[in-house]
């Protein structure tokens, strides 16, 4: 059975990749990139070897320890993302609970994030090398925290089984994963600064960790290189406590987990209610748009894209502090209008196979596009209009207001005109309802970036006058410009929205059945 797990495992992969080049490509970049992060970990590890043993032990336990800890703590951010052998979709099978586990734990070892774990844990051998009882340790050890690592992801996915049922765990977590991602820069920033002024308490804190679960495994060979025997083998105690305490927790709660899964919850509304189907207007644009608004409003897929939205101002007041001037802040409604742009891009795959109903009532492809852009008109357009207004007053920056109302208002209009066009013809990998929003097939990260890089870049060739203008007011001051810059964005982004929504209406008059038909095929190779 452990071999049918396994089996099971690679054929969804590569069966995954046949359906789409994109997704083949995007694969074979990533692991491109991994190998070659990889390559650089092995190397620093074998340098570690000609460093003083304190140093080397020091920077091996701290890194083990955050292995160790992103191993166990990441999926439970993240859960959705990885379900081949999620134990929700096992509890039909008759399957005895220790070889699942074993096959489960086998799976985990061979996937992609396993592998590169075990090889740079046997590459720490090699930091070791100096000393053979150390280094025949470490290879041990090596063992044991990949099992550490895999057993404790393993059993927070059974423990988080009946919250991946919920639809608001699902939300808030992946607030929590994808936050920490986009302040990124501010928190390396301020991690340097700490590692600077307080470098010399890293070896107690390692010292420390090293009699954690968190760090026992990887401090065993560096304590028989000091000749402390003694406290390795208190430490390789600690380790294998910790190990098999993991896969007793892991084996009650899969076996809860397979006995009595947990079904998502259903909610009814009361009779007569439909919501914002009551407020727009009774045309099919205005049916759309009450349905895609309700989206943005309830589908954590779509909340995703708005995540960034409070962020941006945080990290432009962050690095316009460090410049010593808020100039860099004023641009918090541009950016953010340039990023709201691209919002609808994905909108038909979203909606997956239910953009059959469009096709089957006649939807014309005018209202379809009319309707979610003005879904996305009534939040967007006075969201980036309040943040330029604030950031200017914040700033003090008055005279540059129309110049910056100008490129937000041109670039969210001609957004809308844009997107409007590209996704009607652009389908692309996504979760589907109900899944993590951060659930992708392999190298379908890659095929929506390249599609949204492609879309900013044609989109900043359509807001390229009013860019022109704006350098031209800053560069000189004048007022005048700026109030033409306004006026630009306002009369040519219209114009694109407007020809972006007929054009991309004809357009999906034209290929809905293709469309359909692709987002058929998007949902089987889910």
């Amino acid at each position: 059975m452990v071999a049918t797990l396994l089996k099971l495992r690679f054929l969804v992969l590569r069966n995954s990749l046949r359906r789409s080049t994109w997704q083949l490509v995007a694969t074979i970049i990533g692991a491109l990139y991994g190998l070659v992060v990889l390559g650089l970990v092995v190397v620093g590890l074998i340098a570690l070897a000609f460093a003083p043993q304190e140093l080397a032990a020091t920077i091996i336990v701290l890194a083990g320890s955050g292995v160790i800890l992103g191993w166990i703590v990441i999926p439970l951010i993240t859960s959705g993302i990885d379900q081949t052998l999620d134990p929700a979709r096992l509890a039909q099978f008759p399957l005895p609970l220790s070889k699942l586990m074993i096959g489960l734990t086998v799976a985990g070892v061979l996937g992609v994030a396993g592998i590169i774990t075990s090889i740079a844990a046997l590459a720490a051998v090699a930091t070791w090398i100096r000393s053979p009882l150390a280094a025949v340790a470490a290879i041990v050890c090596a063992a044991l925290a990949v099992l550490t690592c895999v057993v404790g992801s393993r059993m927070v996915a059974a423990l988080s089984v009946s919250l991946q049922s919920q639809r608001r765990f699902r939300e808030v977590s992946s607030i929590l994963i994808f936050i920490p991602l986009i302040l990124l820069g501010p928190i390396i920033v301020g991690l340097t600064q700490s590692v600077r002024t307080s470098a010399d308490a890293l070896p107690g804190i390692a010292r420390s960790l090293s009699w954690t679960p968190l760090g026992a495994a990887w401090s065993v060979p560096a304590d028989l290189a000091a000749g402390d025997a003694a406290a390795a083998g208190l430490k390789f105690v600690i380790a294998l406590v910790t190990l098999a305490l993991l896969v007793l927790i892991w084996r009650r709660s899969l076996a809860a987990a397979l006995v009595s899964p947990h079904a998502a919850a259903s909610k009814r509304v009361a009779r007569g209610k439909i919501g914002l189907f009551g407020i727009f207007p009774a045309t099919p644009a205005g049916a759309v748009a009450a349905r895609c608004l309700t989206y943005w409003r309830r589908d954590p897929r779509y909340a995703r894209q708005l995540i960034i939205v409070p962020l941006v101002p945080v990290l432009l007041w962050f690095y316009s502090n460090n410049m010593g001037s808020l100039t860099l802040l004023t641009f918090t409604g541009p950016i953010v209008a340039f990023l709201l742009a691209l919002a609808t891009l994905a909108d038909i795959s979203y909606d997956g196979t239910a953009f059959a109903t469009h096709v089957a009532d006649g939807v014309r492809g005018r209202d379809d596009r009319l309707g979610r852009v003005a879904a996305l008109a009534v939040f967007a357009v006075p969201l980036v209009l309040a943040l330029t207004v604030a950031s200017v007053a914040i700033a003090n920056a008055w005279p540059h207001l129309p110049v910056l109302l100008g490129l937000t208002i041109g670039a969210l209009l001609s957004g809308f005109g844009l997107t409007s066009v590209s996704s009607a013809r652009i389908i692309i990998p996504v979760p589907a309802a109900g899944d993590n929003p951060f659930k992708s097939a392999p190298g379908a990260g890659f095929t929506t970036a390249l599609s949204s890089f492609a879309t900013w870049g044609i989109l900043i060739v359509l807001v390229l006058p009013e860019i022109v203008l704006a350098i031209v007011a800053f560069l000189t001051g004048s007022v005048l410009i700026g109030w033409i810059t306004l006026a630009v964005g306002l009369v040519l982004g219209s114009v694109f929205a407007v020809l972006g929504i007929r054009l991309g209406g004809r357009v999906l008059d034209r290929s809905a059945p293709v469309v359909l038909s692709r987002l058929k095929a998007l949902r089987g190779a889910a």
